[in-house]
């Protein structure tokens, strides 16, 4: 009789553990896909205030839309669709206990992430020299007592094709750059932020803390990133392709 008693004794914990991690792990990813409505209902406001603009001014919008590279957005499309595959990868072998795989899965996707935000540098760079990149007059500024003088940050270059504050730069050429730094600059953060989860995600990996039975922050992880993969699939053809 006692050892029945022993047997239930020892056999009961591990049965509450296993209900209160199923629990965490269904919590943890009904958790995720509401923050991701979240940020699905952010982006879909940019979205509509992008087509009521562009069915407003179309010519304007255009005019500016050809001043996109789209080469450059195609390659970066190319490069989160994998980092998507990669992300995924590393679910399926989170899911078979393989750490050391899931550590190298989840810096290919992490290094995706890098060149994603190289190749974006590169185009903000081109915009800048163009003049396509908006200046904003600070005018007399100080700090602290210190006085830097009239202050204006992102000036047109000396020769640039463009200039922000010429009166050729008409109000709905500027309206599609706004929107198009706005939603451009919101996906980098959230890009950003995405690697920022993988890291966290690689240093467990690292520790072998995956398996079977949990492996809970390497798919909410994905999860995240597959957002980030679909809101640019959204961004690459309504900025670059719709002309």
């Amino acid at each position: 009789m006692s050892s029945v008693a022993e047997k239930e004794v020892v056999s009961g914990p591990p049965h509450v553990h296993h209900m209160d991690s199923n629990t965490a792990y269904h919590a943890a990813k009904l958790g995720m896909w509401l923050f991701l409505a979240t940020e699905i209902l952010l982006f879909g406001v940019l979205f509509t205030s992008f087509a009521i603009y562009r069915y407003e001014f179309m010519d304007d919008f255009q005019r500016a839309a050809l001043q996109l590279d789209w080469k450059l957005g195609g390659l970066n499309t190319l490069i989160l669709i994998f980092s998507s595959f990669t992300a995924a990868l590393a679910v399926d072998a989170a899911q078979h206990g393989n750490n050391k795989r899931v550590s190298k899965l989840i810096l290919v996707t992490i290094a995706c992430g890098l060149i994603f935000l190289g190749i974006k540098y590169i185009e903000y760079s081109h915009k800048a020299h163009l003049g396509l990149f908006p200046t904003f007059d600070l005018g007399e500024w100080s700090f602290f007592g210190i006085d830097f003088g009239y202050v204006k940050l992102f000036p047109c270059p000396e020769g640039a094709e463009f200039c922000w504050n010429s009166a050729e730069f008409s109000r709905d050429f500027k309206m599609y750059f706004g929107l198009y730094y706005s939603m451009t600059m919101l996906h980098a953060l959230h890009v950003i932020i995405g690697m920022g989860l993988l890291i966290w995600v690689w240093t467990k990996s690292r520790k072998n803390r995956f398996s079977s039975e949990y492996y809970t922050p390497v798919e909410v992880g994905a999860l995240y990133w597959h957002l980030v993969d679909l809101i640019w699939i959204y961004l690459f053809p309504l900025l670059y392709l719709v002309d």
